[in-house]
């Protein structure tokens, strides 16, 4: 009866925060779909990424589904602190052991940690991103978001997960649902419940929300900070998808994913002609994953291929702006070990139109003139983006861990957007954590943000120091013999 009890409580508990998390990401995955008119900025997030305007297209998830973060992590002493990958890479738990040697039984896994997060910003960024680097939220002018200075303070990153495995007639079914209190969209800034992960395989295919094969969880870096590297693909999305090889560091991965893009247009948003622009989507993304090494190391090449529309509701003769393009990327990523337990991270990915997966770039199309076409004198074009990660994760002893690293990430522009648009953008770190005891993390981080403005001259600098304090939980139940 007590055995009964306590998974009869389980399953209550869990449904609750599933209603309530999916609640609050429905108005996420609805913002995705519409196009709203004036300047546009994406989230990103992996989360599901969410651009928060746009002016020719749906936005973009938010970095946050998708921004990751999220390398499952330990969550032992020992274990890597994650941040948003599944861990953020550094702080999800690290795939479940069983404990048991019955595997015919289904069994639970029940993980997460609660996290404070204290800091000071020598600087200033916008107020609905104040706990996070992210050089897009920098200022694109002097003192728009007030004066420099504030303390900050939250429990944003706290998650909470549930990984089941049941025995099917056709193997092992595999289902994991997560969650976290870092608001994105409409709910940025906010402590909210938020679906990270409502996924399931069985055998070679898996569906649900999870992450994108184009990204690599596993380079997020071992940092405090949330957000992580700008210059990291970063994308949680729902999707479909055949993993004909999957097992460890060899991989072979193929996936439908669902669609979005944001869209600015610059300098001629005011233009009555503009103003009933909306995105379409008609076919999803296709992404692929190639996965080879090592226990430890191991080299990945991914890929992705999107295709974008956006249709002219009321033209207004002779104009009509209806068209659409191709957007496509690359990122080739790495661990590489280095002695016994460090880990030097590496990606590098280039693309067209793939802003919505990069872990922080604005809009995916920027407007561009046409003067030979006169029924169309302006027109949408994938905007190139290039993005470099090299963090390296130090483990001084059993107790002490340190890391350091840069991104960044480069948008070529185009000649219609505005010069205080969003340009280039980099990211740096350094911190020492400590692992006092089991499940137990605390530690201290000097982050560097830097943002570059398209063409007016503008740039700016942030500095940060950031507290953490950490504590994980892993139980598992079922399986018994």
């Amino acid at each position: 009866m007590r055995k009964i009890f306590v998974w009869v409580v389980l399953i209550c508990g869990v449904c609750g925060g599933c209603v309530f998390a999916q609640s609050a990401d429905a108005k996420q995955s609805q913002d995705v779909q519409q196009l709203q008119p004036g300047a546009s900025q994406v989230v990103n997030t992996s989360t599901i990424k969410l651009a928060e305007t746009s002016n020719a297209l749906p936005a973009a998830a938010d970095n946050s589904s998708s921004s990751t973060k999220e390398a499952e992590i330990d969550v032992s002493a020992k274990a890597k602190p994650d941040k948003d990958a599944s861990a953020p890479p550094a702080k999800a738990p690290a795939a479940p052991a069983t404990g048991d040697d019955d595997k015919s039984k289904a069994r639970l896994d029940v993980y997460g940690f609660a996290m404070l997060d204290m800091g000071y910003d020598a600087d200033q960024n916008d107020p609905n991103w104040f706990d996070v680097m992210r050089p897009t939220k920098l200022p694109s002018s002097p003192d728009q978001f007030g004066h420099d200075g504030h303390f900050y303070a939250g429990v944003r990153q706290s998650r909470f997960g549930v990984k089941g495995y049941f025995q099917t007639p056709l193997g092992e079914l595999k289902t994991i649902f997560e969650f976290e209190l870092f608001g994105v969209g409409v709910d940025a800034g906010q402590t909210t419940f938020r679906l990270r992960h409502a996924w399931g395989e069985l055998g070679e295919f898996g569906a649900g929300q999870s992450w994108s094969p184009f990204m690599d969880p596993d380079v997020f870096p071992n940092s405090l900070e949330y957000w992580g590297p700008n210059g990291m693909v970063f994308f949680r999305n729902v999707q479909v998808r055949w993993m004909p090889v999957n097992k460890g560091n060899h991989q072979l991965w193929f996936a439908l994913e669902r669609p979005g893009a944001s869209g600015d247009l610059g300098v001629a948003a005011d233009r009555i002609e503009l103003q009933h622009i909306q995105g379409r989507f008609p076919a999803p993304d296709i992404s692929a994953r190639l996965r080879w090494g090592g226990q430890r190391g191991y080299f990945q090449m991914a890929g992705i291929g999107r295709y974008i529309a956006w249709d002219d509701l009321a033209p207004t003769p002779p104009f009509n702006f209806s068209g659409h393009t191709w957007g496509w990327g690359v990122n080739v990523s790495s661990n590489v070990p280095m002695g016994k337990k460090d880990v030097l991270k590496l990606a590098v990915a280039y693309g067209h139109g793939i802003e919505n997966y990069m872990n922080d770039a604005p809009v995916d199309i920027g407007p561009k003139p046409t003067p030979s076409n006169l029924t169309r004198p302006i027109n949408g074009e994938p905007l190139p983006v290039l993005g470099v990660v090299a963090f390296y994760d130090k483990y001084w002893s059993e107790k002490w861990s340190s890391c350091l690293g840069y991104s960044m990430a480069k948008i070529d522009n185009t000649s219609l957007q505005v010069a205080s648009e969003f340009h280039r953008g980099e990211y740096a770190l350094f911190n020492v954590l400590h692992y006092p005891a089991k499940n137990v993390m605390i530690g201290g981080e000097i982050q560097w943000g830097h943002r570059d403005n398209f063409s007016d001259g503008f740039e700016v600098n942030d500095y940060r120091i950031q507290f953490g304090f950490r504590y994980n939980f892993d139980f598992k139940l079922g399986g018994e013999k």
